[in-house]
Parts: C-alpha cells; sequence; structure tokens
C-alpha cells in the first residue's frame, strides 16, 4: 500500500469538438462553479474535428476564477518547446496562476507526420522530451539565457521569460519504462489514463517513479500521481472498465486508489453536464471524507513520533485539544450591523466529568475533520465574494460603454455568478443538513450536556437559511435587470450587502461551533 500524502483534486477533461465549440467551455465553467479543480484538454493537432488546444484553454482561462488549467497532454513533436513553454507562463500569467504543463513525447505518429512532425523512435521520443522539461524550466526562470545543446532541440543566445505568475508543475503523460524513469526524475506529476494503464498495472509503474526520483535525489512524494478516468453512473459492478455505480460506490473506488495506489488526482472524461455536477458536489465530499477516515486511522495504527523520535504505541495519548486541534478564531470583523443574534448570549460546552485531558491522533481526527469542512467553506465564500467583486467591476465597464454586446457579456457574468453561489448555497444548506440530522443527535445521546450548544446551532442553522434565501433573491434581482443604469447598480448593490450579512452570519458561526464542538467530537466522533 502506498499513500504519498497528496491532496484530494478532481477534475474534468471534456472534449475539444470542433463541431460544438462552446460546450468544452461552458463545461469548464460548470467545472469551476460546481467546485472542481482542473479542466484539461487533449491535444491531437493533426485531428480536424478538434478545437486547438491552447486557444481553447486561453479562452476556458478568461470564463473561470478558480479550477487550473492544463494540456493533457501537450503533444511535443508539434509543439516547439520554447513556444509550449511561453505559452503555458503566458496563460498562467492572464489567468492568475492557475496553469501547468501537461506534456507526453507523442504517439499517434502517422497523424503527426502528415502534420509535418518529425517521426520519432520511442527512444528519440524520451529523449526529446527529457530536453525539453529541460528547455521549459530554464524559460520560466525568467533570467539569464536558456541554452540548449540536445540531439532534438538547440536554443542558444535566447533570452529567458517570461516567468509565470505562480509555479506550473510539468506533468507528464507516461507508460513504458523509460518515460517512467524520465518522470520520476524530472516531473512534478504523473498522468497516465485508465483507458491505457488499468489500476491493476499502477503498483508497478509508480514503484518504478519511486526509483528513479530515489536515485536523482528526489522524494517519491514529489511526483504528484493524476489519473485520467471514465465512468457510468448506475452501471453494475462488472459491467465495464471504468468507474461504475452510485456516487458513494465511485467515493469508494477513487479512494482505494488514493489509499492503497497513491493516484490523488482524478481528472474524469466527459461531456455530461449532470454527470460533472454529481462528480463535483456527491463524490468528491464523500471521497475526501474516505480518505481523510483512512489516513486518520492508518496514522493512529502506526503511532506517532515524539519529540525525540521514538514512536509511540498505536493509540497512545498524544496531545491536548487545544494543541491537537486548532479552531479558527472569530478575529470580530463585522461588515454589517444586522446579525440576528446576541453572540454574548451564546451558551459554553461544560466539561463532563472525567473528560480526557489529552487525546489520540485518532480521536482528534473528527474535531479536526469539522475545521477541515469548515476551512473549505471558508475558501468558498473568499471565492463568491472574489466572484462578486470581479461583477463589480465588469458592472462599471459595462455601465459606461453601453455597448449591447457588452450587456449581454454581463449578463452572462450575472449568470455564471449566479450558478457560483447556488453551488456555495447547497453546499452549506447539505452542511448543516447534515449536522442536524446525524451529528448533533449522535452528541445529545452521548453527551447531554453539550445540548444548550446543540440547541444553538440549530437555531443559528435557520437564520443562516434565511440569509442565504436573501441571497438568492439578490441573484434574481441581478439577473433580473439590465446590466447597467439605476435598476443595475441598485441589484449589485443589494447582491454586496447580502454576501456582507453571509459573510458576517457564517463566520461567527462557524468559529463558535468549533470551539464548542472540538470536546463532544474528540469524546464520541462524528456518529
Amino acid at each position: 500500500m502506498t499513500d504519498y500524502g497528496h491532496d484530494v483534486r478532481l477534475g474534468l477533461f471534456p472534449t475539444p469538438d470542433a463541431a460544438f465549440p462552446q460546450r468544452a467551455v461552458d463545461l469548464a465553467v460548470l467545472a469551476d462553479t460546481s467546485g472542481l479543480d482542473l479542466v484539461s484538454i487533449q491535444d491531437h493537432p493533426y485531428n480536424a474535428g478538434h478545437l486547438d488546444t491552447s486557444t481553447l484553454l486561453t479562452w476556458i482561462a478568461a470564463r473561470t476564477t478558480r479550477v487550473r488549467l492544463s494540456h493533457n497532454v501537450a503533444n511535443l513533436p508539434l509543439r516547439a518547446p520554447v513556444v509550449l513553454a511561453r505559452t503555458i507562463a503566458t496563460l498562467d500569467l492572464l489567468s492568475g496562476g492557475r496553469a501547468d504543463l501537461g506534456i507526453g513525447a507523442g504517439a499517434f505518429w502517422d497523424g503527426i507526420a502528415a502534420a509535418g512532425g518529425p517521426r520519432r523512435s520511442p527512444g528519440e521520443a524520451v529523449d526529446a522530451l527529457a530536453e525539453a522539461i529541460d528547455i521549459a524550466r530554464q524559460l520560466w526562470r525568467g533570467e539569464g539565457s536558456v541554452r540548449a545543446e540536445g540531439e532534438h532541440y538547440r536554443v542558444r543566445g535566447l533570452r529567458s521569460g517570461p516567468q509565470p505568475g505562480g509555479s506550473p508543475g510539468i506533468w507528464v503523460g507516461a507508460y513504458g519504462p523509460r518515460m517512467l524513469r524520465v518522470t520520476g526524475r524530472l516531473a512534478d506529476g504523473w498522468l497516465p489514463s485508465m483507458g491505457y494503464l488499468p489500476p491493476a498495472r499502477l503498483a508497478e509503474a509508480n514503484a518504478r517513479i519511486d526509483e528513479a526520483a530515489v536515485r536523482a535525489g528526489r522524494a517519491p512524494g514529489d511526483v504528484v500521481r493524476l489519473y485520467n478516468v471514465h465512468g457510468t453512473f448506475g452501471q453494475t459492478r462488472g459491467a465495464g472498465d471504468g468507474l461504475h455505480g452510485h456516487p458513494e460506490d465511485w467515493a469508494e473506488q477513487l479512494a482505494g486508489l488514493v489509499l492503497e495506489e497513491g493516484m490523488s488526482s482524478f481528472v474524469l472524461a466527459t461531456d455530461d453536464p449532470v454527470t460533472v455536477r454529481i462528480f463535483a458536489e456527491e463524490v468528491g465530499p464523500a471521497l475526501r471524507d474516505l480518505v481523510d477516515a483512512g489516513r486518520a486511522v492508518d496514522g493512529d495504527r502506526d503511532g506517532v513520533e515524539t519529540a525525540g523520535g521514538a514512536r509511540s504505541a498505536p493509540g497512545a495519548v498524544t496531545a491536548p485539544l487545544e494543541v491537537g486541534v486548532r479552531p479558527t478564531p472569530d478575529d470580530g470583523t463585522r461588515l454589517t450591523g444586522e446579525l440576528a443574534w446576541d453572540e454574548a448570549a451564546r451558551p459554553r460546552t461544560p466539561s463532563p466529568a472525567g473528560a480526557p485531558t489529552a487525546y489520540t491522533r485518532q480521536q482528534l481526527a473528527a474535531p479536526q475533520h469539522l475545521v477541515d469542512v469548515h476551512d473549505h467553506l471558508r475558501g468558498e465564500l473568499a471565492r463568491v465574494r472574489d466572484v462578486v467583486d470581479q461583477v463589480r467591476r465588469g458592472h462599471l465597464e459595462v455601465g459606461q460603454a453601453r455597448s449591447v454586446i457588452n450587456t449581454m457579456a454581463m449578463r452572462q457574468n450575472n449568470w455564471t455568478l449566479g450558478a457560483f453561489c447556488e453551488s456555495y448555497c447547497r453546499i452549506v444548506t447539505g452542511h448543516h443538513t447534515l449536522e442536524d440530522r446525524s451529528v448533533f443527535p449522535h452528541l445529545r445521546r452521548s453527551e447531554p450536556g453539550v445540548g444548550p450548544v446543540l440547541d444553538r446551532l440549530e437555531e443559528e442553522h435557520e437564520v443562516i437559511a434565511d440569509v442565504l434565501d436573501r441571497l438568492d433573491r439578490a441573484l434574481v434581482g441581478l439577473v433580473g435587470q439590465d446590466a447597467y443604469g439605476q435598476a443595475g447598480s441598485t441589484a449589485l448593490d443589494e447582491l454586496g450587502r447580502s454576501v456582507d450579512l453571509l459573510t458576517d452570519t457564517l463566520l461567527s458561526h462557524l468559529s463558535y461551533e468549533e470551539r464548542e464542538l472540538a470536546g463532544p467530537l474528540a469524546r464520541h466522533g462524528l456518529a
């Protein structure tokens, strides 16, 4: 079993179909608003039925705000390394640091040759890939010159740059032994496809990457493991070679690939919007819960390393609650004066007689999970605020121009914002529903003294539901107005007030809940 401990990420792999040029863009926007992490596009420049990948990624970058973007994977024989590296650097700068370079040595050589590219042997293709990775890294330094004297690429006297705004990773699509060794030696990520490398063969390939990484003085964990996957919801087990079953079945299958095979980023090939939503909103949260639980159990089973380097026995007391879990404090910042509750009147959780003074890592996993979920909500809230701010800036430009074209673009931005905010509202509501129906009843039974706190938290959930309803009404009002004039300005002002109120109520509530439930969750778990 190999788990490299990488963050779980989910992505989309839509078809760049030239017959339906907007479909991939619309799916990417859906991925962005529904909570996926990556959007990647296949690159076959010799295919007349496909859009150009680099141009499509730039268009997607302009329509999204958070997903990372990459070729999956760039066809090196038809993409000169200097031009490809500068394309990625430009995409990264324009997208706010969201670009990565997925790259392959080349395949389908008849098509490559027909498009004017070289026909390389397997060994030549691998050597050319290694040369291209070196050129890209030199160019991204942004200082000095780029110099390469390879068998396939020679670069002399070229100034380095532009330097990317972020840190693009280089992900290699590799299958053969030599390519896997190059991946372990040079790459930031490995990106195979389930259709070409089924799960049963992952362990052998990972071992080759790990060995090459160690030989190069790197840690195996320096190489992130990504996986292009496919599947059908509702399909019975054994009916196909991809993911199958209900969303919870997908989550279990993917969790096994994380905990047992070390894969951590899963890029789903689909052109179906419903599948994208289910993958993001149902499979994703369930998968992360399973991985968190599995890692917590494994960590507790293996014991904990002490300051002196010794390992404690499994189940040993490891840390006081206030050391092992750090709830996010409320800094007292308020954007409105409209809070519907008295924060000073909130009840506190009493410490029951005989409560432990310290807890094992496994016990601390439950309150830490609550903090992690809340941190995700905080991050999503920050995204909502950022998108609202972007719409505000766009509104001013459209209002000044009063252009019909810009007005239509503004309406599209409003709908995009609406989809994003609606997705966030569903996430918050779903989180509170889970607490009210499952976690809170369990804690009431296990520790009656926490009852007054749970009553107060449930009341606050109802208040937050009202705030979310107000935000929804503000979105409806914004979409229903023109993108300029007094009506549009009034709608934007109401949207801003609604988001500010949600910020005040939700951040206050999350901090209170973490502080008061950390102890009960450590003592009794989530269910």
